[in-house]
């Protein structure tokens, strides 16, 4: 099985490291009978007869030469592990684990430096010594900032005081000493106590503005308006951060030290590329996951608060919804995960290690011991089913023109695909689904919507452009060794060859890219989004470390990039992404979002074309033309603009003031400015959107469904892009 696949990663300290929700990932798989051929070549240089290891320590020393051999060996453009290596890695290390600046000491960074040049020999002999002298310093420090910060909150902190704080990484200089150190985090703690206050203000001033209005109109007044004194802000503000710290150090000393040693891994792989990267059994568990779109548990969202974990939002249909006994907002105190086992206490657990335990085998038996918000204590058992992350999944809808036409939209978040279960979905299926229940309700024309689609399986990409056009090729791929292979969709028989219309930004990425760039290049649909996509030209194929070690246990797999991949036209999409044929710019626009800003990324190049043959669907200039008329007379599209450059410019600010009176007249300031956007927020795009009448009908017994079909639809009509995108698949005609 491959994956080409692209992560961008943007966790930026400790406490954010290992939350999900603060990586970008583009993944893209491809089942090729290539793969098996592929991962033999090299396989007697990779074969290890390691014994089983006896501890973590052990598994970590075979885990790092297992690594360095697979990346030697298999990368597509493997790098000399040297020192130049090193000093790259250690780079970006301390990148990964302490980009704020907020946990070593110069004293630290002085010592750590010694071994600069020596984490190539390192990862070659399996030597633990710098990861343990900077992960068991790490824990040392995350201590004593604990204690740090208690003392600041235990005394009163003066708002008053003329200082400053720099935002700015690179600007910032790792603390000389304890006194600096304590410094700083006494400016950071000043900092997040003027955002709460800050929130605290534009709530209220929202709750005014709501409450002056009914009173203008006469309406019934049921809004509470209850101000807070600066004091009582003040105070409020400041007990919210000491329980978010208290959290935060709480949340990183759970974690276990040998959850460090992938970021540490990742560190290695990640300088080779920034889609090569090692997974933890777990953190593969996760992928896998995600990558099907469908989980085997009880269908119910687990919840951290203050150490606690509870029940969120339940799957309507699955057990946990079925089993009439649970509720949102139950917690849960223990989990036993088999009759056989005892149940084990889950207070004060992460979320992460709970959601492992109630997750298990389709078909058997988890039980919650949960408290009910009146204070009882109920254990609830449940057989775990199959249960769809539908946000994977593509969704369409009917939209109803103003000028009396219906047009097809269609919502692609990933080029999902199970390769373990036939029956499973995958995108192909789902979109072919999608455009026949649209072709029933007599649509003139179709958009399909790959923003912020960071890809999927490679396959899926040649069954998809079956969909709308008859065979061809539809990717070229090369190997390290130079060998090019293109693969072609065999399809004769497309469903649907009307208008077509693609949209996409700079989050579009890897199978994204490869579909709408051989689109553009036959001439089938128009590109409308951002100046460019992402950028994202590399394969990638999970490699088990276990198949090279002579033991059963689990070591985890590297996500290895095996090939690149280039259009039809022989460019590759490396770096350079996708250019729209209509370019409208976001607020992704202004901001360094894409492969190019990559120290790590492969480069571009280009290889020869392949044959093919240009269709002939549209007028591409004409179309072009005709949109940069409605677009420069869109006011709301200008203000859009305007504000993502003002917004790009306070990211870049450096520096922040301390002081509250000075803070307050920024925000005030800001909030003049913001005056001027506030006509964005009010946007609608006068389409109307018309829903199946199955999910009508679901919509009735499925609450939650229903919500978010709501959000969906009401998010679609704030859609200026989706506005012109329409118009443009209007103006394509209906030649089919």
């Amino acid at each position: 099985m491959i994956v080409c696949n692209s992560e961008l990663n943007v966790a930026t300290n400790i406490s954010t490291y290992f939350k999900k929700n603060n990586k970008f990932r583009q993944f893209m798989w491809k089942n090729f009978k290539l793969n098996k051929f592929l991962l033999l070549i090299p396989l007697t240089s990779l074969m290890f007869c390691f014994n089983s290891p006896k501890n973590d320590d052990e598994k970590m020393q075979t885990i790092m030469v297992s690594v360095k051999n697979t990346l030697s060996y298999l990368h597509y453009s493997p790098k000399a592990i040297n020192d130049a290596y090193s000093k790259d890695v250690y780079k970006h290390y301390f990148e990964l684990i302490d980009s704020g600046k907020r946990y070593f000491l110069q004293s630290d960074m002085d010592e750590f430096g010694k071994h600069e040049t020596k984490l190539d020999d390192y990862i070659s002999q399996g030597d633990l010594t710098f990861y343990k002298l900077t992960i068991d310093r790490l824990y040392q420090r995350v201590d004593e900032i604990d204690k740090i910060t208690q003392d600041i909150f235990s005394k009163p902190i003066n708002l008053e005081e003329d200082e400053s704080l720099t935002l700015e990484p690179k600007l910032k200089k790792v603390p000389a000493n304890k006194q600096e150190q304590y410094n700083e985090w006494k400016k950071f703690i000043k900092y997040n106590i003027l955002q709460e206050i800050e929130s605290m203000n534009s709530k209220e001033e929202a709750q005014k503005e709501k409450k002056d209005s009914v009173q203008k109109y006469n309406l019934k007044d049921t809004i509470k308006f209850q101000p807070l004194s600066p004091d009582q802000k003040r105070i409020k503000a400041t007990d919210e951060v000491k329980d978010l710290v208290k959290e935060t150090f709480s949340r990183f000393k759970k974690r276990k030290k040998m959850d460090w040693f992938t970021v540490y891994m990742n560190a290695y792989t990640e300088v080779f590329d920034p889609h090569t990267n090692y997974y933890s059994p777990k953190d593969k568990e996760d992928f896998d996951t995600q990558f099907k779109g469908k989980v085997i548990g009880i269908g119910a969202l687990i919840q951290e608060k203050k150490g606690n974990l509870y029940l969120g939002a339940l799957t309507i249909g699955a057990p946990a919804w079925k089993s009439k006994q649970l509720s949102e907002g139950d917690k849960i105190l223990k989990v036993r995960s088999n009759p056989k086992s005892d149940a084990v206490n889950v207070v004060g657990m992460l979320s992460d290690e709970a959601v492992r335990l109630i997750r298990g085998e389709k078909g058997t038996p988890v039980t919650l011991t949960v408290q009910k918000k009146d204070g009882t204590t109920k254990d609830v058992t449940m057989i775990r089913e199959e249960v769809a992350i539908e946000d994977t999944f593509a969704r369409s809808i009917v939209v109803n023109s103003p000028n009396g036409k219906k047009y097809g939209f269609i919502n692609l978040p990933s080029f999902n695909a199970d390769f373990e279960d036939a029956k499973g979905r995958n995108a192909s299926d789902d979109i072919k689904n999608e455009i026949i229940k649209l072709k029933s309700q007599n649509i003139e024309g179709i958009v399909l919507d790959l923003r912020n689609n960071g890809g999927g399986s490679l396959t899926e990409v040649g069954d998809i452009m079956g969909l709308f056009m008859e065979a061809g090729p539809y990717v070229q791929v090369k190997d390290g060794n130079g060998k090019i292979q293109t693969l072609k969709n065999k399809n004769e028989t497309p469903i649907w060859t009307g208008p077509l219309v693609i949209m996409q930004n700079e989050l579009s990425a890897s199978a994204s890219e490869i579909l709408a760039g051989v689109m553009q290049d036959y001439g089938r649909a128009m590109i409308i989004g951002s100046p460019q996509s992402f950028g994202k030209g590399t394969v990638q194929t999970f490699v088990d470390l276990n198949r090279f070690l002579n033991t059963e246990d689990d070591f985890g797999s590297l996500k290895l990039t095996i090939q690149k991949f280039y259009r039809i036209t022989g460019e590759s999409t490396q770096r350079k992404g996708i250019v729209s044929d209509i370019q409208m710019k976001d607020f992704f626009t202004y901001a360094e979002v894409g492969e190019r800003y990559d120290d790590y990324a492969l480069a571009w190049d280009k290889i020869p074309g392949t044959s093919f043959k240009k269709l002939n669907y549209f007028n591409a200039v004409a179309l072009e033309k005709s949109s940069a008329e409605r677009m420069a007379k869109n006011n709301n599209y200008q203000l859009l603009l305007e504000s993502a450059q003002w917004r790009e410019k306070l990211d870049k600010e450096e520096t922040i003031t301390l002081n509250i009176n000075k803070f307050n007249e920024l925000m005030k300031q800001r909030k003049a400015q913001i005056e001027k956007f506030k006509a964005l927020t009010k946007f609608e795009n006068g389409l109307k959107f018309t829903m199946y009448p199955g999910e009508m009908e679901r919509e009735k017994k499925d609450e939650a469904f229903k919500k978010k079909s709501d959000m969906w639809i009401k998010n679609l009509k704030k859609d200026p892009y989706l506005q012109e995108a329409m118009n443009i698949v209007a103006d394509m005609g209906t030649k089919s």
